[in-house]
């Protein structure tokens, strides 16, 4: 009997004692309830409509849709027409995301692929009020819109620091998955400063917070309620969330908001400069301790990099004293950089390390006056909505073709956006038309009269595939 009490008294300090150690974890834990309820009602619903074609007058794989990417833009679901709508003309295609309130007379942020094309953009508000939002502007290159809708004293979200975030460090998201208003969900930063393909211009929060079809757009915030980041990607090879995410830093995020809402567009530094990675080998063979930096691979020889000495075989280490890291890091510390400001670039060039001091030009796909004084084939085809230069030798070998040009720039409510044509993207024909040059699509497109559909060919990552592009009458 007294071992069986003993052994009784011992098991319930073993219990005890294993209940104040999950009491101690638990505490330790972050509780976002308080977070929750002050965010929420500044955190807005998106619903965006756009008319495209019909899945009949699609080009290429079913509904004209191609293979999805690994790293995937979610700007939430698409909802198919009703019975007997999808065999006409045309047909409204509903998306939906999230965005946030980042001033009490309206101002709202979301990603640009939210909104993109659309002809209607209705913002929920927490209280359910229904408005209908204007476009500010869209910025492609780093996936930012502003919206604007009329206001006063709406709720707002206070803005952190993202330079301050730390990997481990909690954060949660706010959004509408699948439609489902102000759902949150909460995770750790688990990198920073990532690089994504075809996003050079964003060093990417990495997260493990649960984002999924919808959330696109909405804030990322640290425990202090600050929001520090806004919700763009996942990485996923299966459509849904995989336990990677990727968010906007703020900091970026309100650099473009700001120059959308006071110049109607983005201004980007430009070297005009081809550039690489260094493998090891190259490293080896400049002399360079380490691989790191972007090579030079050719120049622009009317570009600030050309007119200020640099030449092919330069390796970039350092601009003003910011380490480039890899060739990817290059276009970011340049991107930000106004257009006319000087840096000093650190070079390696035959061995040696010197400085060299460059005024940087604007990217010339931009819509300022620089861009203006440039070809007009060069510059945006305001029927297409899009901005497109000429490829060089080199990526054409690379590609097996004799002719395209490619896309810098797409104008997020144009033809071009409508169709699904993005940055990057090789435009090789156009109505059956081969395109060699930006002045010969700007002759096709002329050409084309009457309101109708026409293919298009591109090359997008390697693959060859159509789409159908409509070019409206009037335009």
């Amino acid at each position: 009997m007294e071992r069986t009490t003993r052994h009784l008294s011992l098991w319930l300090l073993l219990m005890i004692a294993a209940f104040a150690w999950q009491s101690a974890q638990a505490r330790g834990l972050p509780d976002f309830t308080e977070l929750v309820e002050e965010a929420a009602p500044a955190v807005v619903n998106i619903a965006s409509t756009r008319e495209v074609a019909s899945r009949s007058q699609q080009f290429g794989g079913p509904g004209g849709q191609d293979i999805p990417e690994i790293f995937r833009h979610f700007f939430g679901d698409q909802f198919p027409s009703p019975p007997g709508q999808g065999r006409g003309r045309s047909q409204e295609r509903q998306s939906l995301g999230s965005g946030f309130i980042i001033s009490e007379d309206g101002y709202i942020l979301t990603n640009a692929h939210v909104v993109e094309g659309a002809d209607e953009i209705l913002v929920r508000l927490n209280d359910r009020r229904e408005l209908e939002a204007e476009l500010i502007g869209a910025d492609s290159r780093t996936d930012v819109a502003l919206l604007k809708v009329d206001g006063e004293g709406l709720p707002t979200l206070t803005l952190g620091n993202s330079d301050h975030l730390r990997v481990g460090e909690w954060v949660a998201a706010i959004g509408s998955p699948f439609g489902f208003d102000h759902s949150v969900t909460a995770g750790i930063v688990s990198a920073i400063n990532r690089t994504l393909p075809r996003d050079a211009y964003v060093p990417f929060i990495q997260t493990d917070v649960a984002i999924n079809p919808g959330n696109s757009g909405g804030p990322l915030f640290n425990l202090d309620g600050e929001v520090v980041g806004i919700n763009s990607q996942i990485f996923t090879r299966s459509g849904g969330f995989m336990g990677l995410s990727f968010a906007i830093p703020i900091s970026v995020a309100m650099d473009i908001a700001d120059q959308l809402r006071d110049d109607g567009r983005v201004s980007r530094g430009w070297l005009g400069v081809v550039i690489q990675p260094v493998s090891r080998d190259l490293a080896e063979s400049f002399g360079m301790d380490s691989p790191s930096g972007a090579l030079i691979a050719d120049l622009d020889p009317e570009g600030p990099a050309a007119q200020s000495g640099l030449r092919a075989g330069d390796v970039i280490l350092e601009v003003d004293g910011e380490e480039v890291e890899s060739s990817t890091t290059l276009p970011r510390l340049i991107g930000r950089v106004s257009p006319g400001n000087d840096v000093e670039l650190t070079l390696m060039r035959d061995g040696e390390q010197r400085s060299q001091d460059v005024t940087v030009g604007r990217w010339p796909d931009a819509n300022g006056d620089e861009a203006a004084d440039e070809q007009d084939t060069s510059d945006r085809q305001a029927r297409l909505g899009l901005s497109v230069v000429e490829l060089d030798a080199a990526e054409r070998e690379r590609l097996g073709i004799e002719g395209g040009v490619q896309v810098r720039d797409v104008d997020p409510t144009g033809a071009a956006a409508a169709a699904g044509i993005r940055s990057g993207d090789v435009i090789v024909s156009l109505d059956q038309q081969a395109i060699d040059s930006p002045q010969r699509l700007l002759e096709v497109v002329e050409a084309i009269d009457g309101d109708r559909a026409v293919p298009v060919r591109l090359y997008r990552d390697g693959r060859s595939l159509f789409v159908a592009l409509r070019l409206d009458a009037s335009e």
